[in-house]
């Protein structure tokens, strides 16, 4: 005889204010099976569990029912306090009477009514409830990294630094990431390089870390503690231990006319060529797309030239296949393209910029040596204007409706190094509003007002356009309810910033999920910020959303710390609701197999009787409960209605369809 507890919670007022709990307790007690029911404030307390505790023991109930919010806040806790007392953890059902009535409900009768059906739909699935045990599964003591600027570089250090073995796989030739390409950092206008590269050496020198350099994710296969990916090492036709990175190669090569990437294409490079000069590793690669040698046949100059040996065009592209306990996603971001923003004369004047491309040109490593030129005549430009949210906060669709986030800052900064450097150079800044929340970034701020006397105009910019050598800014200022232009030299384009292309196929990959701006989604944003609803993958930096440096670095030792914390378990309890095949009814078609994300259905010939003393041998589904992550992909396109998943048959759905339906 089931016996059955049914616990509703207020939850301070978000549960309570619109719904009656009062008379959803009094409903649930004429439900079958049901022997005691009890409403209390916060469920999730320590007196709630206490009291959840207690009436299983008085009750000797054999199944518990908590009418409280969405599952993914306080199932664990729940199924914690049910095995406390004595009960199978898989004897508890939660009716989510929060996120899924009293939220989006004004009217109580309405509410009332509908946490009661909900309540009364979870207590017909756990009359069908049966108890469940989880298995458990080694754990791979190394962690995967994809993504080498300073979210993965921090993630990785501090992962090693705990005594576990890194790989940190990059799709470009160095690792540094975005923040190489900076100059300066805000608030502290430290210089960029002196802070990343020595923790850039610190991988390259850390014997816990391994560095994949030129190299992309090809597959990704198994589970949280047992990962199985694919790397696809691609070939740089140079051999990583002899080249020393002396950069004669460079100096020989005849093909002079690719556009160089690292400084945002504002010169040129040789086709062998290493990004930049603090390069780790300090290897150089050649692009198939222009070198001679590999294009045509002809030319070899750069091998005849390398003291080293180190060229070898015969290089292919290599799969290393690596095993891993836990993956830590930090694929960064990039500019977005203005090709929709026509009215700031982009690709027109090479005297428009962005403010990544004036990084660039601002650096002692960049293209003009750190000296601030104009790119159209390489003269020095005595009037900038920069326009802010250029793409960012745009909900016409031609932009981004988020705010960027880094925009005001960097603008700030870059507006008080030209008046430090240049103090005869105007600068304007026409803004929407100026946003700085974090430490001292509002004084920062003010400093460009106050001390490097910055003329910032509230107001958006309509057009630029060219007018005798002038770049013509047309713009409104609000404060003053007028229309103004100002000539100007250079006009600097603070562009909305984006997640990497590359995140979607990583996404893919590793079935996490992205929102409608493909950044991606953590598990929840306020209590799991780093963590992904796919267990053992973890995010850093802006690939889960806009953030500055700190900020990026912050979140990649929280990640590494989750990380750390799983690769110190010898055993991993998994997820006991999981599909099973009804050998009896699989046709054996294979269409799961083919649907299933994670791999965990294969296909065995397997001896069945049939009557009169005779065999036959039929091909049927297996199901590897270790890999099986119980997505439910399986059941709904079985044919046969063989594939069902423990704790989530088809039995107890209808039975929860019945439920709703009954009046």
């Amino acid at each position: 005889m089931q016996r059955i507890g049914v616990f509703i919670c207020h939850c301070g007022t978000n549960i309570a204010a619109t719904v009656d709990v009062e008379r959803v307790t009094e409903a649930v007690k004429k439900e079958p099976y049901v022997v005691f029911a009890q409403n209390y404030q916060y469920m999730c307390s320590e007196n709630g569990q206490q009291l959840i505790k207690t009436a299983i023991r008085e009750n000797k109930l054999t199944g518990v029912v908590v009418c409280s919010c969405s599952p993914r806040m306080h199932e664990a806790t729940f199924r914690k306090t049910a095995e406390e007392a004595g009960l199978n953890p898989y004897l508890v059902e939660i009716a989510n009477i929060r996120e899924q009535c009293s939220w989006i409900h004004k009217d109580i009768e309405e509410a009332t009514e509908k946490a009661i059906v909900l309540a009364r739909t979870a207590i017909a699935k756990l009359t069908l409830n049966k108890p469940l045990i989880a298995g458990e599964t080694g754990v791979t003591k190394r962690a995967l990294i994809i993504g080498g600027g300073i979210a993965g570089i921090q993630a990785a250090l501090d992962i090693a630094d705990a005594g576990y073995e890194v790989d940190i796989v990059e799709k470009r030739p160095t690792i540094g990431g975005r923040m190489a390409q900076l100059d300066k950092t805000f608030p502290t206008l430290d210089c960029a390089a002196c802070i990343l590269t020595p923790k850039m050496v610190d991988c390259a020198q850390n014997e816990k870390i391994n560095m994949f350099t030129y190299s992309e994710i090809e597959e990704v296969k198994g589970f949280v503690g047992n990962f199985k990916v694919k790397i696809r090492k691609k070939a740089r036709y140079v051999d990583e231990k002899k080249c020393t990175g002396c950069g004669v190669c460079m100096a020989n090569c005849p093909s002079k006319k690719g556009l160089n990437e690292f400084n945002m294409d504002l010169n040129n490079r040789p086709a062998i060529y290493i990004p930049f000069a603090q390069a780790i590793p300090n290897v150089a690669v050649i692009d198939p797309e222009q070198c001679l040698k590999l294009k045509t046949g002809k030319c070899g100059l750069c091998q005849m030239k390398c003291g080293a040996g180190a060229i070898d065009y015969t290089q292919k592209d290599e799969i290393v296949e690596r095993e891993y306990g836990a993956i830590v996603v930090a694929t960064g971001f990039r500019p977005i393209k203005l090709d929709n923003f026509n009215e700031y004369g982009y690709a027109d004047n090479k005297d428009v910029i962005t403010s990544l491309e004036l990084e660039r040109l601002m650096n002692a490593a960049g293209p003009t040596k750190g000296t601030l030129l104009r790119p159209s005549d390489l003269t020095h430009p005595k009037v900038i204007t920069f326009i802010q949210c250029v793409g960012s906060r745009d909900v016409s669709g031609c932009g981004k409706p988020y705010c960027s986030k880094i925009c005001c800052m960097y603008t700030a900064k870059h507006a008080m190094l030209i008046r430090e450097k240049y103090p005869d150079t105007e600068v304007h800044v026409f803004y929407i509003d100026v946003r700085t929340p974090g430490k001292n970034y509002d004084e920062f701020y003010r400093r460009a007002v106050e001390q490097y006397n910055v003329d910032y105009i509230k107001g958006m910019v309509g057009k630029v356009y060219n007018e005798n050598g002038k770049l013509m800014v047309q713009g409104s200022n609000l404060l003053d309810n007028e229309q103004i232009t100002i000539p100007s030299d250079l006009v600097v384009l603070a562009t909305a910033i984006e997640p990497d292309p590359s995140v979607r196929d990583i996404a893919t990959k590793l079935t996490i999920s992205i929102d409608t701006n493909n950044f991606l989604t953590e598990a929840h944003a306020k209590l799991k910020p780093v963590e992904c609803a796919t267990a053992g993958v973890f995010l850093a930096g802006v690939c889960q959303g806009p953030k500055d440096v700190p900020e990026t670095v912050s979140q990649a030792s929280a990640a590494a710390s989750k990380v750390i914390g799983l690769l110190a378990k010898d055993k991993l309890k998994g997820n006991p609701c999981v599909s099973h095949c009804d050998e009896n009814t699989c046709i054996g078609c294979s269409q799961c197999e083919q649907v299933c994300p994670y791999g965990a259905i294969t296909y065995e010939e397997k001896e069945f009787r049939i009557g009169g003393g005779k065999t036959e041998k039929r091909r049927v589904a297996c199901v590897n409960p270790a890999v099986c992550q119980g997505c439910g992909a399986c059941t709904v396109t079985c044919p046969s209605g063989a594939m069902d998943i423990h704790g989530f048959s088809f039995e107890q759905i209808n039975k929860e369809i019945e439920a709703i339906c009954k009046r």
